[in-house]
């Protein structure tokens, strides 16, 4: 469990880092800090999920990924149906590039059949999405690991915990996915990797070769009874994460998955990256 005393100083960060992210500011005083000490930069960058905002609608959506200060998005479905016409996916996409957002992926996206697995990677090319965060059934895994290489587009699969019959865990992913093409990996959801009794961090750097995305949220306990809360406040060691992020490299977003108060998203979730950020900016 983290100290009182760290938990105050890193709260204190967040605190400017919130304060950054509600501006849509793209650096903050303990950035600008962090600089002067040489710390080493994170290669990866923050983005968000849109299923954190999936009560509201996609100009709305885009407006409100703004004003935290992201740059990264990935559609969940009610932002952009799978079945949505080339026309349709032209205009989303162009709404994305309008606010100044890049649409680097979707998901999560289920795929039980084989033509669900076709839509997928169809729908992905057409929005020009560069990774397809998604739940393929096993069996499905060979035509998948077929169209990443006829794509070129990454799938990093998704873990959801506890009661999760087919991918509780980053580790059942990776131990069906290991000996394929290496555009197939992982969607590491701490959220649900800590629910699951999981130290997230020790997840990330174990199956580091794989990881292609990650869902980041903090949860109120390290069972299956634990929920989403603001970063920061549950039982994540988010510092400890975020280190072992650097440590291993990792390049890709960090999403923002922040499924709390689902009418009225804003307050938590600008906690949250601002959190975040304060974290980062502290290395």
């Amino acid at each position: 469990m983290k100290s009182t005393q760290n938990r105050r100083e890193f709260l204190q960060i967040a605190s400017l880092g919130a304060a950054a992210s509600l501006a849509g500011l793209g650096c903050s005083q303990a950035s600008l800090q962090a600089k002067d000490r040489g710390s080493r930069k994170p290669k990866f960058h923050l983005g968000m999920a849109s299923y954190t905002l999936r009560k509201f609608d996609l100009d709305q959506t885009l407006k409100m990924t703004r004003r935290v200060g992201l740059d990264y998005i990935a559609f969940k479905s009610f932002h952009l149906a799978l079945d949505s016409s080339p026309e349709r996916i032209k205009e989303a996409v162009a709404k994305v590039e309008d606010a100044g957002l890049k649409l680097y992926g979707g998901g999560v996206i289920y795929m039980n059949n084989e033509a669900e697995v076709r839509q997928a990677f169809a729908y992905a090319q057409a929005a020009g999405m560069k990774v397809i965060i998604g739940v393929p059934q096993y069996d499905l895994l060979p035509l998948v690991n077929d169209l990443v290489k006829e794509y070129d587009i990454q799938v990093a699969i998704h873990n959801h915990g506890p009661g999760d019959k087919v991918y509780p865990l980053p580790e059942t992913a990776y131990e069906k996915v290991k000996d394929l093409d290496k555009r197939i990996g992982l969607c590491n959801d701490i959220g649900h990797t800590m629910r699951s009794g999981v130290d997230p961090s020790e997840s990330a750097r174990k199956y580091a070769d794989r990881l292609l995305d990650v869902h980041i949220k903090d949860v109120t306990a390290a069972t299956a009874k634990g929920s989403t809360c603001e970063v920061g406040r549950g039982v994540i060691d988010i510092p400890k994460f975020v280190r072992t992020l650097v440590d291993i490299d990792y390049a890709g977003i960090v999403a923002f998955e922040y499924e709390k108060d689902e009418n009225d998203p804003m307050p938590g979730l600008a906690e949250s990256v601002g959190h975040v950020r304060g974290v980062m900016a502290s290395l």
